[in-house]
């Protein structure tokens, strides 16, 4: 299966540096010669979870490059998402005739470019942890997979080959509830992340407050009341998606102060990667997260303030407006009144 990988971050570069260790053909997109010409004189190493893995020779050049011919049957978009958004169209026309584009991007960047591209993208999500110390050198931190699936639901030959030829190299699994996988992941994504990224810390920190945890609750319950009205039937992640006795929003009592402390386990002492772009001065994937969230829900007729009070505080600390502290949480409530 004749891939390119679009994106050599830490989770393109993980996977392309795999599935070169195994002897399978994978070509390298970047976003421009310089990066391009790192990549070919270090090549690829990855250690960590998984074992070690190097590869001295790598076919790579920037994406603009493969646009005078080269053809393959699967282009993996492993860009920041802002990114994908912006390449897709033009990654897409480097397919053969039924060739797939597989996102595997946070948010809902799978179903927008469902929605726009059509049938070649088969949706994708990622639970693997992984860092990129410099480039062409990573680390994987988890033992996670990759999960893919058709964005319309059920299970799919191509699926099917995807998953035999990218699991020579990494855990990938098949779900026939793709849409579902992908909100389960984008309701802690709208609650944990943002939030952790908005107050300066992890969600063990700012849940202990009044405002954390409220604004927790409406921004978790909001993105519910989307997935739900918009069809969506969430998997099952490291809870069960809907909170213990829930009737529109979530109810207070000892079942939910269980099931909040599962994902506490999970996620509460783990640094949000949106804090980590913030602090980088990188462009953050709030757009794709809760801001998606706020753009589908008028479709649904759901009211989703809170996610939009987080929405406009991210860009007012991207724009250098504000900065990351706990007390911007009840900021955010008192925006979304």
């Amino acid at each position: 299966m004749r891939t390119l990988i679009v994106g050599i971050g830490a989770l393109g570069g993980l996977i392309a540096a795999r599935l070169r260790a195994v002897g399978s053909p994978v070509w390298l997109a970047t976003r421009n010669a310089e990066s391009a010409a790192r990549l070919k004189a270090s090549g690829l190493r990855v250690t960590g979870v998984g074992g070690a893995a190097s590869v001295e020779t790598v076919e790579v050049a920037p994406l603009d490059e493969y646009l005078t011919g080269s053809r393959f049957d699967l282009i993996v978009l492993a860009t920041k998402a802002h990114d994908a958004i912006e390449v897709a169209s033009k990654a897409s026309g480097l397919l053969e005739p039924g060739g797939t584009l597989l996102p595997i991007q946070n948010g809902g960047v799978p179903q927008m470019l469902g929605d726009r591209l059509g049938e070649c993208v088969l949706g994708g999500l990622s639970n693997l942890g992984a860092t990129m110390t410099e480039p062409g050198i990573y680390e994987q931190r988890n033992a996670g997979h990759l999960l893919i699936g058709e964005l319309a639901g059920g299970e799919s030959e191509r699926a099917e080959r995807v998953r035999q030829w990218l699991g020579r190299a990494v855990d990938l699994r098949v779900t026939p509830n793709l849409r579902g996988a992908v909100w389960s992941k984008l309701l802690l994504n709208c609650s944990v992340t943002t939030l952790g990224a908005v107050a300066g810390g992890t969600m063990r920190e700012y849940i202990t407050s009044s405002e954390g945890r409220e604004v927790f609750e409406q921004a978790y319950d909001e993105a519910l009341s989307v997935a739900l009205a918009s069809g969506a039937r969430p998997e099952r992640m490291i809870v069960e998606p809907i909170p213990p006795a829930r009737s529109g929003r979530s109810v207070p009592s000892e079942e939910y102060d269980a099931w909040l402390d599962q994902i506490l386990k999970g996620y509460g002492d783990v640094r949000p990667s949106m804090l980590q772009d913030i602090e980088r001065g990188r462009i953050t994937e709030i757009d794709f997260i809760n801001g998606y969230v706020v753009s589908i829900a008028p479709q649904f007729s759901v009211h989703t303030p809170v996610n939009a009070a987080i929405v406009e505080t991210v860009h007012a600390i991207t724009r250098g407006r504000l900065a990351p502290d706990p007390s911007l949480l009840q900021l955010i409530l008192q925006a979304s009144q």
